[in-house]
């Protein structure tokens, strides 16, 4: 049996941001906010707490990043359903956020008009990638992997070693 509304967390560092989609969330007749975080930790354990049905989770977030918040999550409770809402636009970012289990990716400038019918969506079980981002994700397969050897330069450079002592580096 389904609940007479759909229940949801905001997550999001900024308090303007977390009561503005709030109040957009409030105003729709079939859901209610019954939980609101500043960080991924608290997120955590508000979930374990209210067990929202959809959570709203920003990536850019003090003590504990959303995509970690994402992860503990998920680990406790596998079927969380959870929106990335957030200005992180890179393919890296969406990519490894819809990895960790996020439902969908939505940017907050694209917010207004359709929160509502994604969060109702993601609820039912669908996820919904826009075009703007199955296109970045398109651009990020079309990325060649690094080579092994690449790869070992890479970690000696982060090391501190130098980029040329890297290469004469076995």
């Amino acid at each position: 049996m389904r609940p007479e509304r759909i229940r949801v967390m905001c997550v999001d560092d900024h308090s303007l941001v977390r009561e503005g989609v709030a109040a957009l969330i409030n105003q729709q007749p079939d859901m209610e906010v019954v939980a609101r975080a500043a960080n991924g930790e608290e997120a955590i354990v508000l979930f374990r707490e209210h067990k929202p049905d959809v959570t709203l989770m920003d990536l850019e977030l003090p003590t504990m990043s959303g995509l970690e918040a994402i992860r503990g999550i998920r680990r406790e409770h596998p079927d969380a359903r959870i929106i990335v809402l957030t200005v992180h636009h890179g393919e890296e970012d969406i990519f490894r956020a819809l990895q960790e289990g996020a439902a969908t990716y939505l940017l907050k400038d694209s917010l207004v008009d359709d929160l509502g019918d994604r969060i109702r969506a993601v609820y039912l079980g669908k996820s919904h990638i826009s075009p703007d981002i199955e296109a970045r994700l398109d651009e990020r397969k079309s990325h060649k992997p690094l080579s092994t050897r690449e790869r070992q330069i890479v970690e000696l450079i982060a090391q501190g070693m130098r980029n040329k002592e890297s290469w004469l580096s076995t």
